[in-house]
């Protein structure tokens, strides 16, 4: 056999254990009834047969009327057999005994056909199972005949339930007819159930049980090794197909998933799963689309840099100013790309590093005031009279965050508006608070033509996607100063967005949730 098929998985286990279980029990209960019958069938047949010895309770209560206790019994052995046969002194035993509706047709008194002999009483005629048990000796005659095997069991107990005569039999175990005279117990007529049956109806009864008993176990065993293959599967198989998507997802495949029905603890751990795998996924599909990017982005300097070093080495163009000054430009740009990629880095992070009491107001405005000269060199006018209104006011808004990282989102957001604002333009800074249930610092930053495309201002906050018509390669930047200024804000709790400008450029709004005072 292949050792996969000998291999038992945590489904098999449980069926296996699980139908162990129950053939035990079965078995067992099996068992146990097919013992419980064979031993319980005598006590059935004892309390079948001394409930047909009425004639022989209204004898034994006439005898007591008549001596007024069983102390004659008790002294007299012979006695009993002689009540038995119906031919005691002193009792009445050749009245007719009448039809009892009760008894079966062959139960019926016989009169004698040879002798003179007394009339047998229909009990000696009595036996279990039918026909009537024949008595020795063949037909009446005057010899009295000996009791049947039934009367063999039979004693005579008095009110007290001690031995008055009759066979030696434990009282407790055998079946009890009460015998009453003038509505009072005066002892009882107990028979003992019968040690083995050994007639043909008997086995006959019994192996029709045992075959009963053995198809209804057998079915039963079917139908219980069933449901619990169902319930395996049903319990482990969403296990299985987590562990078949968990190797599919370990070897690359970021597809897979699993399904999960139902409200239960696996449906919710299959779920999860699925939560994960969709996010490992699009990490995945980000990261080849990042290193694409990032690959393309580097290429862009390294091919200009090796065309300006293989143009000096084949004596196309001597190294003169002008191509030194190219090649620092390369060069300072590949330094900005790569510190742009270490702050995106650092801006994606959910969790901001160090969180205090900052003031936004007092960081932007330190901002504004390290780009002025720099927008004053391409003629570009800040208006901020709206900002410095805000901060003028007491107490002065309030978040808890990062200052320095604040402070790198404003300052990507203002060499954002240097870099792709034409010369002779403006930049205007708003500033006000909304208190919609929590206060918010609203911030936007308007600026001049150019203006964005329309369809280009949901990508504008991606990583490394630049528009291509107003952000040149030679004089704009990375294309990931927005995402990370996206990145800080959420950080904080806040948003941002982008949207055409009154000015006729682009403006950016952003909002920060405020520290209540």
């Amino acid at each position: 056999m292949p050792p996969a098929l000998l291999r038992l998985t945590l489904s098999r286990k449980i069926f296996l254990a699980l139908a162990t279980m129950l053939v035990v029990l079965l078995i067992t209960f099996a068992a146990f009834s097919i013992l419980g019958l064979q031993r319980g069938l005598g006590s059935y047949v004892a309390e079948i047969e001394i409930g047909r010895m009425d004639s022989l309770a209204q004898r034994l209560a006439r005898h007591h009327a008549a001596q007024g206790n069983w102390d004659r019994l008790r002294g007299d052995p012979g006695l009993w057999e002689r009540l038995l046969l119906g031919t005691a002194d002193g009792v009445d035993t050749g009245s007719p005994v009448p039809a009892d509706p009760r008894l079966p047709p062959w139960y019926a008194p016989r009169a004698p056909t040879v002798g003179t002999g007394p009339r047998p009483d229909p009990l000696l005629h009595l036996s279990l199972p039918p026909p009537p048990f024949p008595l020795p000796g063949g037909p009446w005659t005057d010899m009295p005949p000996r009791p049947p095997q039934v009367l063999r069991r039979l004693a005579l107990l008095d009110a007290s339930g001690a031995h008055v005569a009759g066979a030696a039999l434990d009282a407790a175990a055998a079946a009890r007819l009460p015998l009453r005279e003038n509505n009072r117990l005066v002892g009882y007529l107990a028979l003992a159930p019968v040690e083995a049956l050994h007639s043909e109806a008997h086995r006959a009864f019994l192996a029709r049980q045992r075959w009963l008993m053995a198809t209804t176990g057998l079915v039963g065993l079917l139908l219980a090794l069933a449901m619990s293959w169902w319930l395996a599967r049903r319990w482990l198989g969403p296990i299985d197909e987590l562990a078949q998507a968990a190797r599919m997802i370990a070897r690359g495949r970021l597809h897979a998933r699993v399904p999960a029905h139902g409200s239960d603890e696996l449906a919710a751990l299959g779920r999860t799963f699925n939560a994960m795998a969709a996010r490992l996924d699009r990490i995945e599909t980000q990261r080849r689309a990042w290193l694409a990017d990032v690959s393309h982005e580097l290429r862009t300097p390294l091919a200009a840099m090796r065309a300006e070093i293989e143009a000096l080495q084949d004596g196309v163009r001597s190294f003169d100013d002008r191509t030194a000054l190219r090649l620092h430009r390369q060069v300072m740009r590949l330094g900005q790309l790569v510190d742009d990629l270490r702050s995106s880095m650092q801006g994606g992070e959910a969790e901001l590093r160090e969180r205090a009491p900052v003031y936004p107001l007092a960081v932007l405005r330190e901002a504004l005031a390290a780009m002025r000269e720099r927008y004053a060199q391409v003629r570009l006018a800040i208006d901020a009279q709206a900002l410095d209104a805000l901060a003028a006011q007491q107490p002065a808004p309030m978040l808890e965050g990062d200052a320095r990282r604040l402070h790198q989102a404003f300052m990507n957001l203002l060499e954002n508006t240097l870099r792709y604002t034409d010369p002779g333009g403006q930049l205007t800074v708003g500033a006000h608070i909304e208190d919609g249930g929590e206060p918010r610092l609203v911030l936007s930053f308007d600026d001049t033509a150019p203006a964005a495309a329309p369809d280009e201002l949901p990508r504008l906050f991606e990583r490394l996607y630049r528009g291509e018509a107003s952000r040149s390669r030679e004089s704009g930047g990375s294309g990931l100063g927005l995402s990370i200024c996206r990145a800080i804000v959420e950080a904080h709790g806040g948003f941002i967005d982008a949207q055409p400008s009154a000015l006729g450029g682009l403006c950016i709004t952003l909002a920060l949730p405020l520290a209540a005072t």
